[in-house]
């Protein structure tokens, strides 16, 4: 099969965009299970049976269930019942909330790696609960989560691609376009697939250097 250099030329400006609402999905959906995910590890160590057992079950509903089912309910679902998300919103609500279930394990994981004997320093010199967190636990526990979570980020975006099928403009959505115009379907799909693998490469790269600057503890 011959390959098409004017083909790839001219797809260049529409995968570049494309690549860049990858990454703005990729980032905000990243932000989102960061936060969400700390939510979660919170009230799955309630003390309150009542809270600690229902969101037990929700983050196991959801991390039990395919993301593109979760994607094609909040994008064609939601609107049946008065609320209709944009295509980019439900991409990042969907990935930022899948992952947010993985992310708390991951959470809990460094938190429970914090030695007893820390809690019990804290207790006593009398430190309050926020401060307890914020400068005992917080301080130990982040670090030794860092590169779990800096593989989730390079997860996250290889999962991008399902945005495709609520209509996000990331690469292969571009690509299918391209190739719908052109049937050069091997110069569409081979450039997106190259674009993704370049920018998880460089993901990768930069979670490494996160990893190294910011992954240890010092006791």
């Amino acid at each position: 099969m011959d390959w098409n250099w004017s083909i790839v030329r001219d797809f260049l400006p529409q995968l570049g965009e494309g690549v860049l609402t990858a990454l703005e999905a990729t980032v905000l959906g990243f932000f989102v299970a960061l936060v969400l995910g700390f939510v979660f590890t919170l009230l799955r160590r309630s003390t309150i049976v009542w809270v600690r057992v229902p969101f037990a079950f929700v983050i196991e509903f959801i991390r039990s269930t395919p993301l593109l089912v979760q994607l094609f309910f909040l994008f064609y679902v939601l609107p049946e019942i008065g609320v209709t998300l944009s295509p980019l919103a439900a991409g990042v609500i969907g990935l930022g909330l899948h992952y947010a279930t993985y992310v708390s394990e991951v959470y809990r994981a460094g938190i429970e790696s914090v030695p007893p004997g820390q809690w019990e320093a804290a207790t006593a010199l009398n430190l309050s609960r926020r401060h307890t967190w914020t400068r005992v636990i917080l301080p130990q526990a982040v670090p030794r989560s860092i590169p779990a979570l800096s593989n989730y980020l390079v997860a996250l975006f290889k999962d991008v691609p399902q945005l495709v099928a609520i209509t996000v403009a990331e690469p292969f959505f571009q690509a299918r376009e391209l190739s719908a115009q052109t049937f050069r379907t091997f110069e569409a799909i081979t450039m997106a697939g190259l674009a993704y693998l370049v920018t998880a490469f460089v993901l990768s790269f930069f979670g490494r250097v996160v990893e190294r600057r910011y992954g240890r503890v010092y006791q």
